[in-house]
């Protein structure tokens, strides 16, 4: 073998080995690279005065430990640099002043992925994006942050089940009554005057004999002896029965 070929070979396969270790780095680089990821809603709506969760979760390719920090931050929505209204490290820090002074509640887990806050009371200056940034080192790539734009709008007015049983009871039920008892003041008089036309009392009709026998008597007594002798053949039947009724009157009254 010549001897001069040695430190060729040598240096073939020292260049093999590197270029066996470089293809091994670039293979193993995605894997030595740790990242995180944050997601949120896009959008959020919600009234005035509702209670808003800004909802927050995260991927880590690393437990949570202490070197953990979780940030919410907001920006306007008539624009300007974002500020930091939240903050969590092995505890929450809600804010103690400003906008959100008190309305801020933690509502995260983060053994669990859980990042989230809870707005409390909701006002139209609450109108803008809230980005959620978590921390997790060694995972310091991918993306730590996400964004969600809240839009809250002015209450609309609604009517409870309890409103309306109100509003039934005190004003359209007595109303409707009161329209009833018109319409039957309509209709009964006729009906009770027909009725006291055709009904009459022991009394009543006892009174009305009697004065029906006395005009008859009056009648009766009334005629002359002129009148009788005046009567036609025509009419004979009849003055037989006027002249039993005067001797009938007559003998009454001896």
């Amino acid at each position: 073998m010549n001897v001069s070929l040695i430190p060729k070979m040598h240096r073939h396969c020292h260049r093999r080995q590197d270029a066996l270790l470089f293809r091994l780095l670039v293979f193993l680089a995605p894997s030595l690279v740790f990242s995180i990821t944050v997601s949120s809603p896009a959008e959020l709506h919600a009234s005035k005065g509702d209670t808003v969760t800004l909802s927050c979760t995260f991927t880590s390719t690393s437990r949570p430990t202490s070197k953990m920090t979780i940030d919410w931050s907001y920006r306007p929505q008539t624009g300007g640099p974002p500020q930091t209204f939240f903050h969590f490290s092995s505890r929450a820090f809600p804010p103690l002043e400003g906008q959100f002074s008190g309305r801020i509640q933690w509502r995260g887990s983060p053994a669990k992925g859980e990042a989230s806050i809870v707005l409390i009371n909701s006002t139209l200056n609450d109108n803008g994006t809230y980005t959620c940034s978590v921390r997790n080192p060694p995972d310091v790539h991918g993306s730590p942050n996400s964004h969600t734009v809240l839009t809250v709008t002015p209450k609309t007015p609604t009517i409870r089940f309890s409103d309306i049983g109100v509003l039934l009871f005190f004003i359209l039920i007595p109303s409707a009554i009161i329209a009833l008892v018109l319409i039957g003041q309509m209709f009964c008089p006729e009906r009770e005057r027909s009725q006291s036309k055709g009904y009459r009392s022991a009394i009543e009709v006892a009174d009305g004999e009697e004065n029906d026998k006395d005009h008859v008597v009056d009648k009766f007594k009334a005629a002359t002896c002129c009148d009788i002798l005046m009567t036609d053949s025509e009419s004979e039947h009849e003055y037989h029965h006027m002249k039993a009724a005067t001797e009938g009157y007559a003998e009454s009254k001896c």
